[in-house]
């Protein structure tokens, strides 16, 4: 009798809900192309142990083999999804994964190690797709090392957000400004359908294929709202909430996406598509970390007014389904008082404060102003601040220290510190719930440079030491304290585009 049971390290089946129960209408059937000579980079061992995978599978070669393109996992089913959308507030028309391919879905433990839920495997950099609109279909080494690290880095964070099993890489190159590398990540979400998915349908005018992407959203990931009285206009609302609260997040930690396209959004409330992001170092709200973005549409202070530009977008696709204007408009109304419940919340626990109080918006916002007068280090400010006594200065030189104009830190400080003596709670425990919100360790432009330039020369040394560093960002780790300086004088001009 032939056995037909998997080989010993065959990697686990994946099954493909996308094709299975969305028509061809939504994407193309096809198969990666592979690099050349492909080698594992770094492979992000947490999330694959929750995924199934064993030591003995990740470190064998179908692994590189099938997470770089050269070979089909058994009863993987491959595709390119299609979807279009507004790119920097202009209408583009059919977009599309130009150089992503969906090999299908895997389940997913929790932390208990049941399988709760499925997630879905994305091969980005992995060649040419019917959507490439004349790109090559590659990404280089330069892009996939970042969105590798700062996946990570957001997860950590405790931000929804995308995930990456595997980065490989290949010797094969590519141009862009100059010949790079190629690399191919796998990342890994519940879902990539994004407000773009949407849009590509109503601008279309297909309302048939609008409403079947709807209904799969729902019973999906929805499943609660199939018993509201209009489950499309739960849907839009539910989806509003959430990219109001991921706004929230992206300030609360000075995160800037820096592409915030509305095929970038998910529909999920994640952080999707890592380009040319960036995450605040001295305090400017009108910081811009997309070189290209020369309007400052995707500045560090305009993301919550573009969540709300991009849900409205994602309205005026879904209303042929809700066909109900007053609710549509209430649920957009909704998302500037959830952001700011959320926000303010958010900067409460960084401030330790354990309850609301009417002034605490001004204390936060004079803080902010001050902090962005005084070009004052965002993520080491609130650690600093973390030190602070709220009976007496004796601790309050590290946060003094940061500022130029010490009249007028020493001012919020006494109010703050009123503020605090208002609260029950001692130092000891409010220092432990600030560091518990306000990150020691971020994914500094400079740190992700530092990584890829050792990686030009085959050292990824750094790259696996900022892996394991950004997976805990709140604890001290106090062997890696020069990872948690602002950075040199040298990295302050670094500038990233959407060159990937």
């Amino acid at each position: 009798m032939t056995d037909t049971s998997p080989p010993k390290n065959a990697l686990p089946q994946f099954s493909n809900r996308f094709a299975e129960r969305l028509s061809e209408h939504f994407y193309t059937r096809l198969a990666p192309t592979p690099l050349n000579a492909p080698y594992l980079i770094d492979v992000n061992r947490p999330l694959a142990y929750s995924l199934g995978f064993s030591d003995a599978q990740l470190e064998s070669s179908e692994f590189v083999d099938v997470f770089s393109g050269k070979a089909l996992a058994q009863t993987s089913q491959p595709l390119a999804a299609v979807y279009s959308g507004h790119q920097f507030g202009v209408w583009a028309g059919q977009l599309g994964d130009g150089r992503a391919i969906l090999l299908g879905d895997l389940p997913l433990a929790n932390g208990a190690g049941e399988y709760e839920k499925h997630v879905e495997l994305q091969l980005k950099g992995s060649g040419v797709t019917p959507y490439s609109r004349m790109g090559d279909g590659r990404a280089v080494q330069r892009s996939s090392i970042r969105e590798f690290l700062c996946s990570e880095a957001m997860a950590g964070l405790q931000i929804p957000t995308s995930r990456a099993l595997s980065l490989i890489g290949s010797d094969d190159y590519v141009m862009r400004e100059q010949p790079e590398k190629t690399a191919v990540v796998t990342r890994v979400a519940e879902s990539f359908i994004r407000f773009g998915s949407f849009e590509h349908w109503y601008y279309n005018n297909q309302p048939e294929q609008l409403k079947q992407l709807a209904d799969y959203v729902i019973s999906h990931y929805y499943a609660e709202l199939l018993a509201a009285k209009n489950p499309y206009s739960a849907l839009l609302e539910e989806i509003i909430k959430r990219t109001a609260s991921l706004m929230a997040q992206w300030q609360a930690v000075g995160f800037m996406h820096g592409v915030m396209n509305t095929d970038n959004m998910s529909i999920l409330g994640i952080t999707l598509d890592y380009g040319p992001f960036g995450f605040m170092d001295a305090f400017d709200p009108q910081h811009i970390c997309n070189h290209t973005d020369v309007n400052g549409r995707y500045a560090y202070f305009m993301q919550p007014r573009v969540g709300l530009w991009n849900c409205q977008a994602l309205a005026q696709a879904l209303y042929p389904l809700i066909d109900n204007l007053e609710e549509v408009q209430s649920h957009l109304a909704g998302f500037q008082a959830h952001f700011e419940s959320t926000y303010q919340a958010l900067f409460r626990k960084k401030l330790g404060l354990e309850r609301i109080d009417e002034n605490d918006p001004a204390l936060i916002a004079e803080f902010l102003k001050l902090m962005a007068e005084n070009h004052v280090d965002f993520t080491i400010c609130f650690r600093d601040l973390s030190e602070i006594t709220k009976l007496n200065e004796k601790n309050d030189a590290a946060i003094r220290d940061l500022f130029i104009d010490l009249k007028a830190i020493d001012r919020w400080l006494e109010r703050y510190r009123m503020r605090l003596q208002s609260e029950s709670r001692d130092d000891a425990s409010r220092k432990l719930q600030m560091n518990a919100s306000n990150p020691k360790y971020i994914l500094r432009n400079y740190l992700a440079q530092i990584a890829i330039q050792k990686a030009e020369q085959q050292d990824f040394s750094e790259l696996h030491r900022l892996h394991q560093i950004l997976r805990n960002p709140f604890d001290d780790q106090e062997e890696y304290n020069a990872y948690a300086e602002p950075p040199p004088d040298w990295a302050k001009k670094l500038e990233v585009s959407c060159s990937s």
